[in-house]
Parts: structure tokens; sequence; C-alpha cells
């Protein structure tokens, strides 16, 4: 029997809610190793990840792009074996490629920076020394993070989401 003979077809898993009732993640997922599919409105796959929390990593990535996660897909595995895990992601993922970009979206914090507006830019470039350089990009991030937040709270989180302060004066979003 070989590996790929294991590996639960994609299409046999069950569509689950990304959000629960109250608004939060699955508490079935806290804890969990796994492989995960997620889905957006229309139930089209955005991204596959492998986690040892899935319940944090889909937290993560609600926040991230909360516009694409509506559906998930789970497998769970009691004996992890980073192969067989790798194989799975593979296995879901098929055809599905995702450019760098679109993954760095799904993996990484937000870059602030990327998503400047010219004014912000200028400013930026018109910084006399690091400490005005920390408030613009503070500054940024403060609205980006508020259109999150608009964001998270149309969709009903009903969790609450901290970004770590001291990543913001970098231009960086990330949640605590």
């Amino acid at each position: 029997m070989s590996i790929t003979d294991s590996i639960p077809a994609l299409a046999e898993l069950p569509f689950l809610p990304y959000l629960d009732e109250a608004g939060g993640i699955s508490a079935d997922f806290a804890g969990k190793i796994g492989v995960y599919a997620i889905f957006d409105r229309d139930r089209t796959l955005q991204y596959v990840g492998i986690s040892r929390d899935i319940a944090a990593s889909l937290k993560l990535h609600i926040v991230r792009v909360p516009d694409r996660c509506h559906w998930v897909k789970v497998t769970t595995v009691t004996k992890p074996s980073r192969t067989v895990l790798g194989e799975m992601q593979a296995t879901w993922l098929g055809d599905k490629v995702l450019t760098s970009a679109e993954q760095e979206l799904w993996d990484q914090p937000l870059d602030c920076k990327k998503q400047m507006t010219e004014s912000e830019k200028q400013l930026l470039a018109e910084a006399l020394n690091e400490g005005e350089q920390e408030k613009i990009l503070k500054n940024v991030a403060r609205r980006l993070e508020e259109g999150i937040l608009t964001q998270l709270k149309a969709r009903g989180i009903g969790f609450d989401v901290r970004f770590n302060p001291k990543l913001k004066s970098a231009g960086i979003l990330d949640i605590k």
C-alpha cells in the first residue's frame, strides 16, 4: 500500500463552515495536526495547508484573507509524518498553482508597505529620520488594520483579533 492510497479524496470530505454559529473557529480543530483546504464563498479551492494546530492556522488565514475563507475541509492525523502530510497537501492541491504573491498572502504577515498609497510613499521617502519612518509605517498599518477589522466584523467574527503592536512600526500586521 502506498502513501497515496491512505489519503482521503478532497472531493469526498464534507464542506464545513469556516466559522461556527458564534463566529469562531471550531474548537474541534484546536491543537489538531493535519491538512486543511480553504474554499471561497463559491466553494472554489483557494489554499491547502499543513498545521500542528489547525484552529490557530485557520484564525490566521481569515485575518489575512477574510474574503476567501468561507468553507473548509479538514483531515487530522494522530501520528504526524511530514511525508504523509506533504503528499496529502500536494494531492489536494492537484493542478492548482499559487503564485509566490498568493502564497505570501496566505503564509506571511501582511507587509503594509506593499499597500501604501502614493501620498504615503511620498511621505516615507521624505521622512528625515527613522522615527518619522516608523510613525508613517505605523499609520499605514493602522489604516489597513481598520479595514481588516471592518471586513471581519462584517463576516461576524466572534473572537478578538489583536495585532502585534511591535510589528506595526515596521509596517507589518500579524496577530498575536
